[in-house]
């Protein structure tokens, strides 16, 4: 089973930036999915970006579009998620996750398709 490691989590104000990493354990194969999702305390976890290995085909929530870019950097074998212009409703657990199977022409955003996930970065956003 593959091991993600998240970082670059912190503090920041409103409308500021933070870029999180996740770094695989193994190799992420081609049609693989990844995604970054985030749990806010008292509320359901929900998928944020998600992106096809390979083919690079990008999804995002509304709530993000424009403001979050997820990306995948394949010679280092590490997943991105730039978060700019950050709002205090972005503040939660953020959580790097893989679906390791093959074959995905696209890839969703419920937690329950993924096998994989770290361990968790935690986003603050003030005021």
């Amino acid at each position: 089973q593959v091991q993600l490691v998240e970082s670059g989590g912190g503090s920041v104000q409103a409308g500021g930036s933070l870029r999180l990493s996740c770094k695989p354990s193994e190799p992420i194969y081609h049609r693989y999915c990844m995604g970054w999702f985030r749990q806010a305390p008292g509320r359901e976890r929900e998928g944020v970006a998600t992106i096809l290995i390979g083919d690079m085909i990008t999804y995002y929530i509304d709530a993000v579009k424009g403001r979050f870019t997820i990306s995948r950097d394949m010679e280092n074998n590490m997943l991105y998620l730039q978060m700019n212009s950050l709002e205090v409703e972005d503040t939660a657990m953020y959580y790097c996750a893989a679906l390791t199977r093959s074959g995905n022409l696209a890839c969703g955003t419920a937690p329950r398709s993924y096998n994989a996930w770290g361990q968790g970065t935690q986003v603050t956003v003030s005021s």
